[in-house]
């Protein structure tokens, strides 16, 4: 293996391994913060980091008046009502089955690509995600198979799904006019500016009033630097070298580290059927990637913002 591709496949774990980490992340900053204060503390450290990243680099663009109407849609679907599902959602569900259901988002956007861009959707992408909702379910359902999990964080975690999905819709656009690290500066500059009015209504009151704490404080710093910065330079980095298609197959992982973290550290119940629905789950999501030998030449090149 050359040194190259070892770096590309470690960054790609390494990409993953942050992004697990968000969700154990988000549960500890909820001990003392509320979820807009969390994600608006998040979204402005990770926007510093990266724009000062992009400009070192000499990598951050200028967006052109009609691209950056693209840029404020796009930030619209993600963060912001990503965020909102996913951190409210996570108030009422465990760590590992909001993963699981974050997890169904590369199997739906190729769906929607299908719909809204006439790319091509083979049986075993198919089958793949209908394989990978028995896995959604047996994660979210008990062993009487009923809901588990509640109603509502299911819900609004399958929000944050279809935003996401949305956001890939409007991304594909840009992506090909703009670099990574320019996309993620703006999207995440725009999307605090979306979240200052909800937080000020919301969350700034009872933030004035909470005492200081260390622990969830510096969580949400974890967040910003891990999950929303490095993570996604490690992703970058990785897509460089082996390709959209290949680094997405090692984020599937995302959902197995989240159940083992959230199992060590948090404490949350791994029992059989929930660990028979991640495998079922990452399986469903390996045999969405799989294409015939004919289709083998193209890739569709759209990247999806985790978190």
């Amino acid at each position: 293996m050359k040194n190259k591709d070892f770096m590309a496949i470690a960054a790609a774990l390494g990409a993953a391994f942050f992004w697990s980490f968000s969700f154990v992340w988000f549960k500890i900053a909820f001990l003392a913060y509320k979820p807009i204060t969390v994600v608006i503390f998040r979204l402005a450290i990770s926007a510093v980091l990266i724009t000062v990243i992009a400009w070192a680099l000499k990598r951050l663009q200028k967006p052109t008046r009609k691209d950056f109407r693209l840029f404020i849609l796009m930030a619209l679907f993600e963060p912001f009502i990503y965020f909102l599902g996913e951190s409210y959602g996570l108030q009422y569900v465990s760590s590992t089955v909001a993963a699981v259901i974050v997890a169904t988002i590369p199997l739906l956007t190729p769906i929607a690509a299908w719909y809204f861009h006439k790319e091509k959707v083979n049986r075993m992408n198919l089958f793949g995600l209908l394989f990978s909702f028995v896995g959604v379910a047996l994660v979210v359902l008990n062993g009487s198979f009923k809901f588990d999990a509640s109603p509502l964080g299911v819900g609004l975690e399958f929000m944050a799904v279809f935003a996401a999905i949305a956001y890939a819709i409007v991304l594909k656009s840009l992506a090909e006019r703009y670099n990574t690290l320019t996309i993620i500066a703006y999207q995440n500059i725009i999307g605090m500016v979306l979240f200052l009015p909800i937080w000020f209504v919301l969350d700034f009151t009872d933030f004035i009033h909470t005492p200081f704490h260390a622990e969830a404080f510096r969580a949400i710093i974890l967040l910003a630097v891990f999950s929303s910065t490095l993570a996604f330079v490690f992703f970058t980095q990785s897509v460089r070298h082996m390709g959209v298609t290949k680094t997405n197959t090692f984020i599937n992982l995302i959902p197995v580290f989240v159940a083992i973290l959230a199992f060590i550290i948090l404490k949350d119940e791994l029992g059989v059927q929930k660990i028979a629905g991640i495998l079922v789950v990452v399986t469903g999501l390996f045999l969405s990637q799989l294409k015939k030998r004919k289709d083998k030449g193209k890739d569709v090149a759209v990247e999806v913002h985790r978190r």
